[in-house]
């Protein structure tokens, strides 16, 4: 003879908490829906649709005897085949070997020389230091342009005052230097306040045990504070890899001033630019920038990858 025994009865009072916790749980996720419901719109209004749109123009072609036509992957081809866009790539590739490591060595030094002061100086030392990134890119360019300028700007008269000619920062061979001058000047003040923030994140005990140890202020920077922030300096430097790679706006702001030192085609993306509204070519500069914006995934992921360990992405 077997006996069963009956399941025990959930009292009624753990149910009512149970769907009431539910819920709230709904409730929160409708107003959460309402809160981020115009953010969702404007993004894919402004963002998603147009990238799509620029997809599916990249993958066709224009032309006056066929008209548009679906043509795949032959624009791709092409774009990768090309020496005007491979000569631009190999030139932004030349500026972030140059500028990623000007850009993240001084915003380090800066962090950690701003983390040591205690005053009221560092306050204000980090707001000259941000005030750069304030200034839109356009304006800051035109404001370099005259700086730079032989006859116009202030080089002129300081180096009148010894009897010699200014220099010319915007002639073939030395328009690379100065738009990385630029560039450092207006990003570094940013990267310097990630690596910063980073850096008041460290419990200060363990600087303390550090100097109990006998540990100089040199060895505390080089060997307990940059290690312990290599995260924070990885999404600086794939930051700062992204924006260099897709170099536009200091170039074109500078090529009507740089008299030649500058071609339309100088970065991947002016030669985007410029196919799409100096030659009514939008296909193929849909094609440059997609491919271009294939490069720099890649070239992210890689760098991602190879310091996996420092990012904590293992």
């Amino acid at each position: 003879m077997t006996t069963t025994t009956a399941a025990p009865v959930r009292p009624a009072p753990v149910r009512a908490t149970r769907r009431r916790r539910t819920e709230i749980d709904s409730r929160r996720q409708r107003w959460g829906w309402l809160f981020v419901g115009p953010f969702a719109i404007v993004f894919a209004t402004f963002l998603i649709a147009p990238l799509g749109y620029a997809f599916w123009m990249s993958l066709r072609l224009k032309t006056l005897a066929t008209g548009e036509r679906f043509v795949g992957l032959e624009n791709y081809v092409k774009a990768f085949s090309d020496e005007i866009f491979l000569r631009g790539l190999l030139r932004v590739a030349g500026f972030a070997a140059v500028m990623v490591p000007v850009q993240i060595l001084v915003a380090l030094v800066a962090a950690l020389v701003l983390d040591t002061l205690t005053t009221r100086l560092s306050k204000f030392s980090r707001l000259m230091i941000f005030v750069p990134y304030a200034v839109p890119a356009v304006i800051g360019a035109l404001m370099w342009g005259f700086l730079y300028s032989p006859r116009f700007g202030p080089a002129a008269d300081l180096f009148g005052l010894v009897g010699l000619d200014a220099p010319n920062f915007l002639a073939p061979g030395t328009v690379f230097g100065s738009l990385v001058n630029i560039v450092t000047w207006q990003w570094a003040g940013y990267y310097m306040i990630v690596i910063y923030a980073a850096l008041r994140s460290v419990d200060p005990s363990i600087y303390e045990a550090a100097r109990i140890d006998g540990a100089t202020g040199r060895q505390i920077a080089l060997r307990i504070k940059v290690p312990m922030i290599s995260s924070s300096m990885v999404m600086v430097v794939v930051f700062s890899l992204i924006g260099t790679l897709q170099f536009f706006t200091e170039p074109q702001v500078l090529r009507s001033i740089a008299q030649g030192a500058i071609p339309v085609d100088y970065t991947p993306n002016m030669y985007a630019y410029s196919l799409a509204f100096s030659y009514s070519q939008f296909n193929y500069a849909s094609t440059i920038a997609f491919a271009l914006g294939v490069v720099v995934f890649i070239g992210s992921y890689l760098f991602l990858y190879l310091t996996r360990k420092q990012s904590g992405l293992k």
